[in-house]
């Protein structure tokens, strides 16, 4: 019979902690090999906004490869979110009911569709936004960079991904009796602020559409948020 979660040693949450992580890796090492597989036509996509791939110029031997990978990476992590997720919650979770485990198996996927619903938004609706300001910002002949540009698509999609996983966070802190319903509604004013300044990093610009494009689906998200934690 396994223990409880108040019957656990220090050395026993080691043990569960290393067994959840070598089995999150090696989903996230498999994600990142399938999406290895598709990763040219995954670089085609991500090259649209910019007219494709033969409008983005490369300068470094590696680069093509690195690039790749950080393709892969990125399309792994959403293949891989389920499981990572689902690893997270049952470790920092384990004190559950078992009428109450629902909700592990409710968070996992749930965490997977917020994550790729942040990252359509932000290819979708930012990046059509954002690459033209940021090309023609000046009236300059503008040589885009492989790498340059991947770095930036990639680094958006992934911020603005995590940052629609608020809701799911929130309800863990739910859980954890870390924070309430009753005291989300009460500083939704506070929250105004939090989410302009999460806008503002995740944000490639710093100008105030590109912000505002952002700040309304996080304060929906706020909103749904404070039911998840009503249901916690």
């Amino acid at each position: 019979m396994s223990k409880s979660a108040h019957e656990m040693s220090i050395w026993d949450h080691l043990e569960e902690l290393r067994k959840r992580l070598l089995v999150a890796i090696l989903a996230l090492v498999v994600a990142a090999g399938v999406s290895f597989y598709f990763a040219p036509g995954l670089l085609d996509i991500l090259a649209s906004p910019v007219g494709g791939l033969e409008n983005l110029h490369v300068i470094r031997v590696t680069e093509n490869l690195s690039v790749t990978m950080k393709v892969s990476l990125l399309g792994g992590t959403i293949l891989a979110m389920p499981v990572l997720v689902f690893e997270l919650l049952a470790f920092i979770l384990p004190g559950l009911h078992q009428n109450e485990k629902r909700w592990i198996y409710f968070g996992a996927p749930s965490a997977s569709f917020l994550f790729l619903g942040g990252v359509l938004f932000a290819y979708y609706v930012m990046l059509p936004v954002a690459i033209p300001f940021l090309t023609s910002f000046l009236e300059t002949q503008t040589s885009i960079i492989l790498s340059d540009y991947i770095d930036f698509v990639t680094n958006l999609l992934f911020y603005i991904g995590l940052s629609f996983e608020i809701p799911l966070i929130i309800f863990i802190l739910a859980k954890l009796k870390l924070v309430t319903a009753r005291v989300l509604l009460k500083q939704w004013r506070v929250a105004i602020l939090v989410i302009a300044i999460i806008a503002a990093i995740a944000t490639p610009t710093t100008d105030p559409v590109n912000m505002a494009i952002l700040m309304v689906p996080l304060f929906l998200l706020y909103w749904l948020s404070v039911l998840l934690a009503a249901l916690a």
